[in-house]
C-alpha cells in the first residue's frame, strides 16, 4: 500500500465517516490485499445509495486500497422483464432464467456494468468493466436443468483481474459467464463474489444488501456469527428464505481462505468505510 500523510488521509476521508484516529490504526491492515464487495438490490436503483457507494469505492482506492466490485442487478432485471411481459419465477432464490430472458438479462448487466465504470472515472477513480462481452473471468456450468441460462462458476481467470489491478484500474464484474460453447448464463451476483473472493484469497468479502444484517430471533443484528449459531437459526427458522442461500455461501467463502465475509447495509451512509476501517464495523461478520 502507497504511504499517503496524513494530511492527504485528513483530505479523502468523509465528514460523516470513520475518524481519522480510527482509520489509520486500519490502513496497515489490508496492505496489498484484495477487497472483494458485492453490490446489489436497493444500492443500484436509489440514486443518492448509488452516489455514496460510488464516493466510497473512491475513497477506499485513494486510501490504497484494492478493491473488486461484483454487482448485482435483480431489481432492474425483474422490471425490464415485467415491461416485457415476462414473469419472474424464482426456485431457492435464484432466478429462473429461459432463452428469452437471458439475453434480457445480459443486456441489463451489461448497461449496469457500463454505468459503475463511467460513474467511478467521474469521480477520479479509474475502472474497468468484465462481462461476458469484454474480458470475460467467469466460465461457468449450468447449475441445474429447471433453472434454464444459470450458471456456476467453474473456472476463474485471475490474471485478467491481476491485470487491471495491476494497471491501478477498480475492475467491475457482471455476473455473467460462459460455457465451453460461448453461451452467455446468468450466475447468482453472490455465488459469483463468493468464488472470485476465494480465487483471489481476498482479505475481505463484502455483501452490501437491503439488511441490517443477520438478525436475532428479537430482529436484533447480530454483529459476528459462526457455523454452529447459523445452523441453529436456520433450523429454528429466523433465517429463512432467501437468506439461507445467502448466509451457505458466506460461510462456504469464510471456510475457505477469506479472512472475513461480512453483510452490511448499504442503504447506510459510509457502511464500506465503517465494516473496514472502525473498530464498530458495520452488518454481520461471518466466520467459520
Amino acid at each position: 500500500m502507497s504511504k499517503i500523510s496524513e494530511e492527504e488521509i485528513q483530505k479523502i476521508l468523509p465528514i460523516k465517516g470513520p475518524s481519522f484516529d480510527e482509520v489509520k490504526n486500519y490502513l496497515e491492515k489490508y496492505n496489498d490485499e484484495y477487497i472483494v464487495i458485492k453490490c446489489g438490490g436497493s444500492v443500484l436503483v436509489n440514486h443518492n445509495l448509488f452516489i455514496n457507494f460510488i464516493n466510497d469505492i473512491s475513497i477506499l482506492k485513494k486510501l490504497g486500497f484494492i478493491p473488486i466490485i461484483i454487482h448485482g442487478g435483480g431489481k432492474r432485471i425483474s422490471m425490464k422483464l415485467n415491461e416485457e411481459g415476462i414473469k419472474s419465477n424464482f426456485i431457492d432464490g435464484l432466478r429462473i432464467t429461459d432463452e428469452k430472458s437471458i439475453s434480457i438479462v445480459e443486456e441489463v448487466l451489461n448497461i449496469f456494468n457500463k454505468e459503475i465504470t463511467d460513474a467511478l472515472k467521474n469521480n477520479n477513480c479509474d475502472s474497468q468493466g468484465i462481462t461476458n462481452k469484454q474480458n470475460n473471468i467467469l466460465m461457468v456450468e449450468q447449475e441445474n436443468k429447471k433453472l434454464g441460462y444459470v450458471g456456476n462458476p467453474k473456472e476463474i481467470n485471475q490474471s485478467i483481474i491481476e491485470k487491471i489491478v495491476k494497471e491501478k484500474k477498480v475492475p467491475v464484474i457482471a455476473p455473467l459467464g460462459l460455457d465451453n460453447n460461448n453461451q452467455v448464463f446468468n450466475i447468482n451476483a453472490d455465488t459469483a463474489a463468493g468464488a472470485i473472493a476465494k480465487k483471489l484469497n481476498a482479505r475481505r468479502l463484502i455483501i452490501m444488501s437491503d439488511i441490517e444484517g443477520v438478525l436475532d430471533n428479537d430482529k436484533k443484528l447480530i454483529s459476528e456469527i459462526n457455523t454452529d449459531r447459523i445452523n441453529k437459526l436456520i433450523k429454528d427458522e429466523t433465517i429463512f428464505g432467501g437468506m439461507i442461500p445467502k448466509i451457505k455461501n458466506c460461510l462456504d467463502v469464510a471456510s475457505n481462505g477469506v479472512k472475513g465475509v461480512v453483510i452490511i447495509d448499504g442503504r447506510k451512509n459510509h457502511s464500506i468505510l465503517f465494516e473496514l476501517l472502525s473498530e464498530k464495523g458495520s452488518g454481520t461478520l461471518i466466520r467459520k
